[in-house]
């Protein structure tokens, strides 16, 4: 199971895949693909009038992953990964990446989180990248091409001649 970053939806809807015109993305709804709530509530924090917004809502349900972050495991993610003493706007900027990760160690042989962020390892505290946080507890961490690839995306693109 693939645990897409809000970014990765972002990405794709603002640059290169309108959500709702790649069929590919339907692989939401056979399980493949979720977003954990905490994700899922921060890609409809955005604005309106926007069609990534709409998909997601179509679609919620199905990329909603059905449970809870175990709390013990967000905190490990926090205080390890990040810092045991973080100040409030230091949290702020992590946002909902603990949560990600943790819903990921929480089953880390079965799930794979997929962000468009790159490692940079010299990055402390609040501005740790999300692989190399993922790299420290053993999770797996994909760039959304990657991820495409594992779900056999394609474009259905032929050449003419």
């Amino acid at each position: 199971m693939f645990l897409f970053d809000a970014n990765v939806l972002i990405t794709a809807s603002n640059l290169y895949y309108p959500l709702d015109q790649i069929p590919e993305f339907h692989q939401a709804t056979n399980g493949h693909i979720k977003l954990p709530f905490e994700i899922i509530n921060e890609v409809l924090a955005g604005g309106t009038n926007d069609p990534l917004l709409d998909w997601v809502t179509d679609h919620k349900d199905a990329l909603t992953l059905k449970e809870k972050v175990d709390p013990a495991l967000a905190n490990k993610v926090v205080v390890e990964g990040y810092a045991a003493d973080l100040a409030d706007d230091e949290l702020i900027e992590i946002g909902q990446d603990p949560f990600l990760i943790a819903y990921a160690l929480a089953k880390p042989t079965e799930r794979c989180v997929v962000t468009v962020e790159v490692s940079s390892p010299s990055k402390k505290r609040q501005n740790r990248k999300i692989p190399d946080v993922c790299q420290q507890f053993g999770v797996q961490c994909e760039n959304p091409f990657q991820a495409y690839r594992a779900l056999g995306f394609k474009t259905g693109w032929k050449h003419q001649s």
